[in-house]
């Protein structure tokens, strides 16, 4: 006969036999996958702050730039103001004096736009083209070609993609 208790030992229920090896390993595996998230986070934070630092030196670059080529432009209008300010000194001068000055002053400041890469363009008897004129008035004008420009009221600056402002222009029309 068998002895009491003997053989009735309780069957382990399934999963459990063997199962702290294992428990440990998906433990540490969990851990492990836990710390590279906690790592990945680290890192996508840090490069977020390191783009939002360049992007405010980048700002701040460009803030300086804009800055120091104002002051470069306003500096090259110091002597047309100096050259005004001597004319007015001088209103009482002869009509003729005050005319030369004010035309010498004309003449500084669009060799400033010239040198800045606005030259002042002659557009009289050119075609019409809406990408460089602003026609304000079409009349008709026997001598010239319908489409031409007759008159420029307000002169442009500069060329192409280049332009400071276009041409303020009469064109002909055909009558």
């Amino acid at each position: 006969m068998s002895e009491p208790g003997a053989g009735t030992s309780r069957p382990a229920p399934a999963g459990e036999a063997g199962t702290a090896p294992e428990d440990q390993a998906a433990a540490a595996a969990g851990d492990d996958l836990r710390a590279q998230l906690a790592e990945a986070q680290d890192q996508r934070l840090r490069a977020l702050a390191e783009a939002d630092n360049v992007r405010k030196r980048c700002a701040a670059r460009v803030s300086q730039a804009e800055a120091e080529a104002t002051a470069r432009v306003a500096a090259r209008w110091l002597p047309v103001l100096d050259d005004l300010e001597r004319a007015l000194e001088h209103s009482d001068a002869e009509p003729e004096a005050i005319i030369d000055g004010i035309q010498a002053v004309r003449d500084e400041a669009m060799g400033i736009l010239a040198a800045l890469g606005f030259p002042r363009r002659d557009d009289n008897g050119a075609p019409f083209d809406p990408a460089r004129h602003d026609a304000v008035a079409a009349r008709a004008d026997p001598a010239a070609p319908a489409g031409t420009v007759i008159d420029v009221i307000r002169p442009a600056y500069g060329e192409g993609d280049h332009q400071l402002r276009p041409a303020q222009v009469v064109v002909a029309r055909a009558d």
